[in-house]
């Protein structure tokens, strides 16, 4: 009775593989090769976005000082990594420089999410993700954050 149901409304059942078994692991210096081309790049966009050397230079010291203290890719890193690390490892550390290593690995990330997601997953299995959630996301507005070069651009319209 069931089957000849399926057959009056044309479906079909169909076997499905997961595909994450055929694929060919990535070899570590794989991956720390597209680590630099990915911060290569991030570069690039923020120097096309118009930004000043100094800043870029700034955020790229910054993602290099987390990156250091993390020892892995920093699309790797979780809430809780990010919050040992500005909570502890930065805790006394001017506000400046909490907000400016917030605001360069968001920016990151932003970045990350946007070009490069699914090439991230097909390598580590890993979703993107910023690691500082919307709640302890920086409240300042530093040079180089999206909200400052969204001001600039609008003062120079004017």
């Amino acid at each position: 009775m069931i089957g000849v149901k399926v057959r009056m409304l044309g479906l079909a059942l169909a076997a499905v593989r997961d595909l994450r078994e055929f694929r060919d692991p990535v070899s570590a210096e794989e991956v720390e090769q597209f680590e630099s081309d990915v911060l290569a790049g991030f570069v690039l966009a923020r120097a096309s976005a118009g930004l000043a050397d100094g800043i870029i230079h700034g955020d790229v010291g910054h993602l290099d000082q987390m990156r250091a203290w993390f020892g892995r890719p920093l699309w790797d890193m979780e809430p809780t990594d990010a919050d040992g690390y500005f909570g502890k490892v930065l805790r006394g550390s001017p506000s400046g420089t909490r907000l400016a290593r917030a605001q360069a690995l968001t920016m990151y990330c932003l970045f990350l999410e946007l070009r490069h997601k699914v090439e991230i997953h097909r390598m580590t299995g890993r979703i993107v993700e910023c690691p500082i959630d919307e709640m302890n996301r920086p409240r300042g507005q530093g040079r180089g954050s999206a909200d400052s070069a969204d001001r600039a651009r609008d003062q120079n319209a004017v």
